[in-house]
């Protein structure tokens, strides 16, 4: 990089009128130079109708660093690498901010005149860097601070999310000749946001239009969650269990605890990290098992309850066998509505109750019969020794009548 102008000095210097044919103008230019921190500056003084006259070069600090040609000032880093009647140029390696400022092109003649090259030392930003200012948890707010300790211009800097750029407090430090840059943003966080990616961006004129980026991971801290896995179908005595305990959390808990409730666990359970597992089992590992997890941030707990069933011999009614159901105080906070505990019978049930709606059926079907038939037959009637008072008019009357105290006792023949 390269920023160069020319200002030129021009001065003239008087002779006899004897030596006026010799009479002539000299001059010198001096070229301003900008450069990249740490690489090499090239200082340049043209100089136009130049007759020998003594050339000098001075630093910032007005050291004389060559005088003709021949090195004064012990600094290897600089170099006199052309020398001729039309430019004198010198290099400088591994260029500083200190370095910055105006070196002298002095021309001496009757008069002394000299032009200033000013370097410039640009310094492009590094990789910047990203500073937790406050512990990401769940539900709170993460503090993040994106920082360019050194550059010059300032860098600039702005996060990034999702493409998304996230709008910041930004602030500015001047550290001598270089100035220091930081970029702060609070933003929530869930438990979700756990491994979100996020990047800080550092751009410069020095750059050309490329970036310096710093990716960073949430990390957000959340307490644990507890799942318990159950094996699939039933249970009988002498099968084997394996209960896998599946836990989350951030951090990740280690200390995973498995327990009986109201209980020790079997003998010949065996717990492995995880993993609960138990061979040869018999109605006495019966009962509702726990796995239990915690970190900084909380604790969890899932259950899974066992019912071994009874093995049935091959030639036996399948209707005996019965779990014998565990009694248990566990609580409703670790009951986990996932956990289904699947129980299976041989009766018929269906066929079962089949039958007894049409048993019942039937009966009710007989009892509206019968009183259908007992409300037929209901009303008046003559028995048969009434039947034949229709002939004997004087006897139906006495029937009907009955016996007459007034009267005498008469008998009639039917």
């Amino acid at each position: 990089l390269l920023i160069v102008s020319k200002v030129v000095v021009k001065f003239w210097y008087g002779v006899g009128l004897k030596d006026l044919k010799y009479a002539r103008g000299q001059a010198v230019q001096a070229e301003n130079v900008t450069v990249l921190e740490g690489g090499t500056a090239q200082i340049s003084c043209r100089l136009q109708n130049y007759d020998g006259s003594i050339v000098v070069i001075q630093n910032p600090r007005r050291q004389t660093l060559f005088f003709n040609g021949t090195r004064a000032l012990k600094d290897d880093r600089f170099q006199m690498v052309l020398f001729t009647q039309r430019l004198v140029r010198i290099t400088l390696t591994n260029v500083s901010v200190s370095d910055e400022g105006g070196y002298f092109c002095q021309l001496y003649t009757d008069d002394t005149h000299h032009q200033v090259a000013t370097l410039s030392v640009v310094v492009p930003p590094e990789v910047p860097t990203v500073e937790v200012k406050t512990e990401a948890v769940e539900g709170g707010e993460v503090e993040l601070t994106c920082m360019s300790p050194r550059s010059k211009p300032p860098a600039t800097l702005r996060w990034v999310r999702d493409r998304r750029e996230i709008a910041g407090v930004i602030s500015q430090q001047e550290n001598g000749k270089t100035v220091s840059v930081s970029n702060t943003i609070r933003i929530p966080v869930e438990r979700k946001d756990n491994g979100a990616a996020l990047s800080c961006e550092a751009s410069h004129p020095a750059l050309v239009g490329q970036k310096r980026v710093r990716h960073y991971s949430l990390d957000v801290h959340f307490a644990p969650t507890v799942k318990i896995i159950p094996p699939q179908g039933i249970l009988r005595e002498g099968d084997s269990l394996s209960l896998t305990c599946s836990v989350t959390g951030n951090p990740l808990p280690r200390d995973i605890q498995w327990s009986r409730v109201n209980d020790t666990l079997p003998e010949r359970a065996e717990k492995t990290g995880n993993i609960l597992q138990m061979s040869r089992l018999s109605q006495s590992h019966n009962g509702t098992y726990l796995c239990q997890a915690h970190n900084n941030y909380g604790r969890a707990a899932d259950h899974y309850t066992l019912l071994v069933y009874v093995s049935v011999p091959p030639n036996s009614h399948p209707a005996i066998a019965h779990p014998i159901l565990p009694s248990s105080s566990f609580t409703k906070e670790y009951q986990d509505p996932g956990a289904v505990v699947e129980t299976h019978s041989a009766v018929p049930y269906a066929v079962i109750g089949g039958i007894l709606a049409l048993l019942v059926f039937t009966v009710i079907c007989v009892l509206i019969v019968t009183i259908w038939c007992s409300v037929r037959q209901k009303g008046s009637y003559l028995t048969h020794e009434a039947s034949g008072l229709d002939e004997h008019g004087e006897v139906q009357e006495a029937f009907l009548n009955g016996n007459d105290a007034s009267q005498g006792k008469k008998e009639y023949l039917l």
